[in-house]
């Protein structure tokens, strides 16, 4: 797949998680600025979902198969949607760690997602 939309989905995840757990740590909720965050590295991944179904559309396939594929990336695109969600539940500091687990699960699934294309195998 695309290094570079990956790399910049998980760079985005990992700096919302740490801005959140920052929040977390001093005691206060998801705030607007926050969800425009949240915003930014939902459309990023709403990106890297529509290159990948490009690319699938366009014969080039993953190592590990197109459902597993295809499963952790709407997966991905739906984590920090869902953690902001959550966020919105609880509106005390637990909902800011919320979203800093949130980034943090969408950079792993990002990893998973680059071994399953098959990146980096010779």
């Amino acid at each position: 797949m695309l290094d570079a939309v990956t790399l910049t989905v998980t760079v985005t995840a990992l700096l919302l998680a740490a801005w959140c757990g920052l929040a977390a740590y001093r005691d206060e909720p998801t705030n607007d600025w926050h969800f425009i965050g949240m915003a930014v590295v939902t459309l990023a991944a709403l990106v890297q979902l529509v290159v990948a179904l490009v690319r699938l559309g366009h014969g080039d396939r993953p190592d590990h198969g197109v459902a597993v594929f295809v499963g952790y990336q709407i997966g991905a695109a739906c984590t920090i949607p869902a953690a902001a969600f959550m966020s919105l539940a609880e509106r005390s500091r637990w909902g800011s760690a919320i979203v800093a687990a949130g980034g943090v699960i969408l950079a792993v699934l990002e990893l998973r997602l680059h071994e399953i294309w098959g990146a980096g195998h010779g």
